[in-house]
């Protein structure tokens, strides 16, 4: 191995939600709040229910199209959002310029929307990822292959998903190590190939460790998970 090859440490994570005191009673309210809150709000209303999991059904992956549904009851609405895929966006600006156009498309046509109250307010929370070290580093891409199926849900978010936001190049933590080892560019055109949004952290685990097993010939992927 080159002196270039730098161990991969692995991290894991929390990502706590903060209240902003920012609420919205309409879908204009809405749209307005959307102009000037963080995007760390953005980020939380999107991916905060990976590590958070809520106990309604997941049919709306984000906050925005599950409140619109069961708060507004404008199923149409709900469902444009719902098949927003932010991995598919650049940064969470664009994510919000998205969020934004939808809205004011539904808005155009249906004005009564604009001041129909919701049930239930939409309360906007943001977040702030906690990041603590482990004794863990890897050197070869074959042990990381080994390690994966043991890793626990949050620090798969930390290196697979929050790794994006971090990544001049929007990539995660796996592709941008495996930079330094050309011989396994394959692996990381596969690990590219996967999209972490419509998945539970569980089944996100089990697809890179299906993946790395795969690739490196391994008998089979471990399924002994941690939470």
């Amino acid at each position: 191995m080159s002196d270039d090859r730098s161990p991969f440490a692995v991290k894991d994570c929390a990502l706590i939600a903060l209240a902003t005191g920012k609420k919205a009673h309409t879908l204009n309210e809405l749209r307005d709040a959307l102009y000037a809150i963080t995007t760390d709000s953005i980020y939380y209303h999107f991916w905060g229910g990976l590590l958070h999991p809520r106990f309604e059904e997941r049919q709306y992956n984000n906050d925005f199209a599950s409140w619109v549904r069961h708060a507004l009851h404008d199923s149409t609405l709900a469902e444009r959002l719902a098949v927003i895929d932010p991995t598919t966006l650049s940064d969470a600006e664009q994510l919000r310029s998205e969020l934004i156009e939808l809205l004011e498309v539904r808005l155009d046509e249906a004005p009564f929307l604009a001041w129909v109250r919701a049930v239930k307010p939409f309360e906007f929370i943001r977040s702030q990822i906690v990041v603590f070290a482990t004794d863990r580093a890897i050197h070869e891409p074959r042990h990381l292959a080994e390690l994966l199926p043991q890793l626990s849900t949050s620090a798969i978010f930390y290196h697979f998903i929050d790794a994006r936001r971090r990544s001049p190049h929007n990539e995660d933590d796996f592709r941008a190590w495996l930079v330094g080892f050309a011989e396994h560019d394959a692996l990381r055109h596969r690990l590219a190939g996967v999209d972490p949004y419509f998945v539970p952290l569980t089944e996100l685990r089990q697809q890179l460790s299906d993946i790395f097993a795969d690739y490196f010939g391994l008998a089979e992927a471990a399924h002994g998970h941690v939470g």
